[in-house]
Order: C-alpha cells, then structure tokens, then sequence
C-alpha cells in the first residue's frame, strides 16, 4: 500500500506564547515549532499500515523553516521512505489553504491512502482531512483510533462521543484523519537522525500561494486572566457533598437544600 502522512509544525506549547503588537495573531518571531501531536499518531498509524502491507510511507508538511526540515527527516528516521516539504515559506495558513496545497502536491501521485492528524494544537478545527477528500474526491472518515486491511480496502475505527465508536468499511483510495494511533507514536535515536539526513530521501518542491482561504478574519485575541486557583474539597463522599452544595449556595446558584 502506497501510503501518505500529512505533518504540520505547530508552536511549542512548552515555550511562553505572547501575541504580536496588533493582538491579533502570537507573536512568532522567536517561537519554536515542533509536530503537532495529533500528525505524530497519523504518521506511527502509517508506519503501522506499512508493516502490515509491506508498503511505503511518504510524508508530506508545508514550509521551509529549519523545524519543518527537522520534522520530516525525523519521519524518515521512524520508517518513513520519502518525505517532501512544500515550499515556499507561505507563513500562517488556515485550513482551506493547506488542503488546496496538499491537493496539488498529492494529485498526480498515486497514494492509496492519505493519513493527517484530526485537527491541529493551534486551531482545533479539524477541517483538513475532509476539505482535501473533497478536493481529491476521495472518501474520508475522521476521529480514526484504529486501521486495518481488508481485502476491499480499510477497515476503520472511528470515534464518537462517551467513548462511543463505529467500524466502517471503506474503499481506497481514502483520507482519514488520525486522533489516535494504534499505539503510541515510536522512539527515534538521535543518531538514526543523522544518518537520515544523508540518506538523500527529503525532496522539495516550489508551491504558490493558495487562493482558498475560510474568509474568516481574526481581529482579536486575549490571553486568559490568571484566577485565583481551585480550591480543594476533602473528606468523604457526605462531607465533600456537602462542601459542593455550601459552593454552590454561595456563588448563588440553587435554593436552600
């Protein structure tokens, strides 16, 4: 099976996010990027894949930046065999943006399936998958936990609410968007790195800007107003209940027990 992963270089939310003069975007002259999460289990999902079918797996991410780089030579350390990073340097790109990208890059190839991440750490929209499956006209299924091979294509396990999940049979070829791998994304050595920064498999290829956009404009963002902490409930089940309803009562919501 001829597989693809879509990688995305999100800020790093271990570092101290502060938002630029206007407020309307981070301030990202200084911020470190790293793979978004949610891409860390679509890409182990397509190694997986892989093993399963003796395949290829070959990642995809947008821009030019050192960490994007990085990304994917870490991707070909983990098992990947190609990966290719579209440039030019676009800067911030919404959803409809990437798709139409990733679209023009994927639609002379002849990936069986195309595999990202469900949403993105700095977004949370979840909108790539399905608008790329409309561009490509293939069939999609989100919130994906689980994959295997049929004889007729994929066997997929996607997720609803409370735990809730369906099997669906779908045909190939396919873009799924990946919440969880079947298991947790593997460990690379530093060393298996750098031997894949030699290894010649990182390709790159001109993009022009995209014309999609969501017509969305963001004109403001606060960052949240510290509080003054959670305050902790004690003892047993009668006691703690009794310390929620006196909260409660006293934030003013309900009656008189």
């Amino acid at each position: 099976m001829d597989i693809a992963v879509l990688l995305r270089a999100v800020p790093d939310p271990v570092e101290e996010l502060e938002l630029n003069d206007d407020e309307t975007d981070l301030d990202r002259d200084y911020l470190g990027y790293v793979l978004n999460e949610f891409d860390d289990h679509a890409l182990e999902e397509a190694l997986l894949l892989k093993e399963d079918t003796g395949g290829s797996v070959t990642a995809y991410a947008i821009g030019t930046s050192d960490e994007v780089e990085q990304i994917l030579v870490t991707a070909i350390a983990k098992g990947a065999d190609a990966a290719v990073k579209l440039g030019d340097d676009l800067g911030v790109l919404d959803a409809h943006a990437q798709s139409e990208i990733f679209a023009a890059a994927l639609g002379e190839r002849s990936h069986q399936a195309i595999l990202c991440g469900v949403q993105a750490s700095d977004e949370i929209d979840g909108q790539v998958a399905m608008l790329l499956s409309a561009r490509l006209g293939h069939p999609h299924v989100s919130v994906v936990v689980a994959t295997s091979v049929t004889d007729a294509g994929l066997s997929v396990t996607k997720e609803y609410w409370a735990g809730i999940t369906a099997t669906y049979d779908v045909r190939l070829p396919a873009v799924l968007g990946i919440q969880a791998a079947r298991q947790a994304p593997r460990y690379v050595a530093v060393s298996r790195i750098r031997q894949a920064q030699d290894s010649g498999a990182l390709s790159e290829v001109d993009t022009v800007a995209p014309a999609s956009s969501s017509g969305v404009t963001i004109t403001a963002i606060r960052i949240p107003e510290s509080g003054a902490g959670a305050e902790m409930i004690s003892g047993d089940e009668t006691a703690a209940a009794e310390q929620i309803v006196a909260l409660l009562q006293a934030a003013g919501v309900g009656g008189a027990p």
